[in-house]
């Protein structure tokens, strides 16, 4: 059977290594890479236990026989790690073999085998990839628990207590380690702001994070519409979505598959993170989370987020501490308002909600490196290096994943003030999860189509009311001429906008008026001027020397509007 890996490896294992290798590994520690998510668990936790370590030669193999596999190689490919074909195993004396699989069928020896779990305990049940029947997540087979040799490291003394129950061969065999993933969620939860910038998510917007297990009976699984009904219904100067998919819906379907599945929710704004690394600075980002029963969703809730669960399966454990989250988490229903929903679970939330459940799942917080440090360097039968045990580190900066939404249904109204200055309040919804959304019911509301100038269906933009560009201009005439432009070969159009920087945008109508606008506050885009420019024609409304503010969600700004030289023969502007 193909490995898909190269010939046997010389260094650091192999046919005669020291004559080829550089540093003088004393030990030989092998990682057994199956799927994506054990290997990603394996090497977010490994460096910190090894650092500064020549005396440890590590080395990877490849175990082609998951559902899974795909994407391991490129993983390890891009970490830089140094991979031999899983038949070389059964040829070389490794020291100890490491995995986050506990279904790695490992080659007969006396070396002793660490399985790290790839999630939080032993919470769900999972197809068994050697008979027809379901078999407990994270649990080794009894035949190697027999031999001697594994060693299992759990989080919480309770799951020892679980898997004596299911396999109790495995008595005595098990480490309480604690969570090194939990302990670097919680020591980034003071960057949680910084996490937000870093994603795009401006000042006032709320980030709902979007967690989905694999399977059936996940979020996705159950309802794969979701994402882009929730972005049609959240406007997006208030809100951000952000996805998290589990590896192994990756792995199964592939990139392609996922992004068209999910088409519209990425063209309307949804952030996809990364499978590897990247979402656990999104879930610390979070102001609240909609998932599942997979252990994403707890991380969240032991994080001490809002918590909804759009989706529980039955495939999860009764009496774990997913399955207590399951009990006492409120659930989303899809049939209602979810924006209502979101708010409620937000404005609702205390952080110390989940506090007794996730006790039940993380013991030693904060030290799981240096446990997990200690047990491995024994089993290695090795001195723990002198320098002190490793610490949660915070977690690096994430990069926005996200397609820039090119077109909105926008909604407006305006009221007057008891100081005369009337009030536009601006919701704008991507347009392209419109059809999600239906017509609004509300009264006295203005409706248009807004596009930018990037918008690349065609059909959109020349059925828009408005255009922008965002792009500042360099200079005035400049910014001039893009109106003018743009509002001939869009005659359909009734105003365009665009930025000139500094807080300052011009409005361009269709007979040749052109009105500034100068916002106060934080930077905003050229839609939103325009829209209250909009309002402002349809409501008539003066719009020629005045004041107006625009409310986005509970933010309110400052918009001044003048009339910039109107051409001869204009109408003037009602006052």
């Amino acid at each position: 059977m193909s490995t898909g890996v190269g010939p046997y490896l010389r260094v650091p294992v192999g046919h005669d290594p020291e004559r080829w290798r550089t540093f003088g590994s004393e030990k030989t520690l092998v990682v057994a890479a199956r799927t994506v998510t054990s290997t990603v668990r394996v090497l977010e936790s490994l460096p910190a236990l090894l650092r500064n370590d020549s005396r440890v030669a590590v080395v990877f193999a490849y175990d082609s026989t998951s559902a899974f596999n795909d994407g391991v190689l490129d993983l390890l490919e891009d970490a830089g790690c140094r991979v031999m074909p899983w038949a070389q195993l059964g040829t070389i004396t490794p020291d100890l073999i490491v995995t986050a699989s506990e279904n790695v069928d490992v080659p007969q020896s006396d070396c002793p085998v660490l399985v790290l779990p790839h999630g939080i305990g032993f919470q769900k049940l999972v197809p068994d990839s050697r008979t027809a029947r379901t078999r407990l997540s994270g649990a080794v087979s009894d035949s190697l628990l027999e031999t001697g040799r594994a060693w299992l490291a759990v989080s919480h003394p309770d799951q020892e207590e679980q898997l004596l129950a299911a396999h109790p061969k495995a008595g005595g065999r098990t480490l309480v380690i604690g969570d090194p993933c939990f302990d670097e969620l919680a020591a980034s939860l003071p960057e949680a702001a910084s996490f937000q910038r870093a994603l795009g998510v401006a000042r006032g917007q709320r980030l709902v994070v979007l967690s989905s297990t694999w399977g059936p009976t996940s979020l996705l699984g159950r309802d794969p519409e979701l994402p882009a009904r929730l972005l049609s219904e959240l406007p997006c100067d208030e809100y951000r979505v952000a996805a998290i998919v589990h590896p192994n819906v990756w792995s199964a379907h592939g990139t392609w598959q996922i992004r068209t599945v999910l088409a519209g929710a990425l063209e309307a704004g949804l952030l996809l993170m990364p499978t590897v690394h990247a979402w656990r600075s999104a879930l610390v980002a979070a102001d609240a989370v909609i998932g599942d029963h997979g252990s994403v969703t707890l991380y969240g809730a032991a994080l001490g987020k809002p918590v909804l669960l759009a989706a529980f399966g039955e495939d999860s454990v009764p009496g774990t501490a997913i399955g207590r989250l399951g009990r006492a988490a409120p659930r989303l229903d899809p049939r209602e308002d979810l924006r209502g929903q979101v708010d409620s679970v937000i404005t609702g939330h205390s952080p110390a909600l989940h506090e007794p459940i996730s006790r039940t799942a993380f013991a030693q917080a904060g030290q799981a490196s240096a446990r997990l440090r200690t047990a491995l360097y024994r089993l290695l039968k090795l001195a723990e290096p002198g320098s002190a045990p490793p610490r949660a580190r915070t977690l690096p900066h994430p990069d926005p994943p996200a397609t820039d939404v090119t077109s909105w249904t926008v909604e407006s109204t305006a009221v007057r003030g008891g100081d005369g200055q009337w009030t536009v309040a601006v919701r704008r919804y991507p347009a392209a999860v419109s059809c999600a959304r239906g017509e609004s019911t509300e009264v006295d509301v203005y409706l248009h189509l807004a596009c930018d100038e990037e918008e690349r269906d065609r059909q959109l933009t020349e059925s828009a009311s408005v255009l922008v560009c965002r792009r500042p201009a360099r200079t005035t005439v400049g910014a001039i001429g893009w109106l003018r432009d743009t509002l001939s070969r869009f005659p359909g159009c009734r105003l365009a906008a665009t930025a000139l920087g500094k807080g300052c945008f011009l409005v361009g109508l269709a007979d040749g008026r052109i009105v500034e606008a100068t916002v106060t506050g934080p930077a905003v885009d050229p839609g939103l001027p325009a829209a209250v420019v909009y309002t402002c024609l349809r409501a008539g409304l003066r719009w020629d020397g005045v004041f107006v503010t625009v409310r986005i969600g509970a933010r309110e700004e400052d918009i001044g509007l003048r009339l910039r030289n109107p051409p001869p023969g204009t109408a003037a502007p009602p006052r």
